[in-house]
């Protein structure tokens, strides 16, 4: 599933509410409404990101977008992918960053790490606090920010 980056990070004024899957989770609505997952039951339930800044790139058709995300305990983004490289820091918390391709990474406060471009990938929150990430992505502008899997 796809989403328009500045529909996923400006709805709710900056933030939106599981930007990094929880929205990309739900059930569509159906004829007898839509189906919900107790709130505690979904893992990404509680994740945010919040748009810290957008910025046309020097190379055509790029640009770079940096987010803070919030990972609550126990939860996670949902695995993902970004049509760019995605670099950040570990504010707060510990993280279990696990991808589809390679060993996953144990991250810690003033941990840095690197994503590749559409390299999938799940941010697992192992730690007792909540989890704040510095993201900056240089992505391809005209495809969405975060496709879920």
């Amino acid at each position: 599933m796809m989403f328009d980056r500045r529909h996923l990070l400006r709805a709710s004024g900056a933030a939106a509410a599981g930007a990094l899957g929880a929205a990309a989770l739900s059930t569509p609505a159906t004829a007898a409404g839509p189906a919900r997952l107790p709130a505690d039951s979904d893992p990404t339930a509680g994740v945010t990101r919040t748009l810290l800044q957008e910025h046309p790139s020097p190379a055509d058709g790029w640009e770079a977008v940096q987010t803070l995300v919030r990972i609550p305990r126990h939860k996670e983004s949902g695995r993902h992918s970004h049509p760019g490289i995605e670099v950040g820091y570990i504010i707060r918390g510990d993280v279990l960053m696990e991808f589809d391709d390679r060993p996953p990474l144990r991250l810690r406060t003033g941990d840095p790490f690197f994503i590749p471009d559409g390299a999938i990938h799940n941010a697992r929150n192992v730690g007792t606090v909540t989890t704040m990430m510095l993201s900056t992505y240089v992505v391809d502008a005209t495809k969405p920010l975060v496709t879920t899997y």
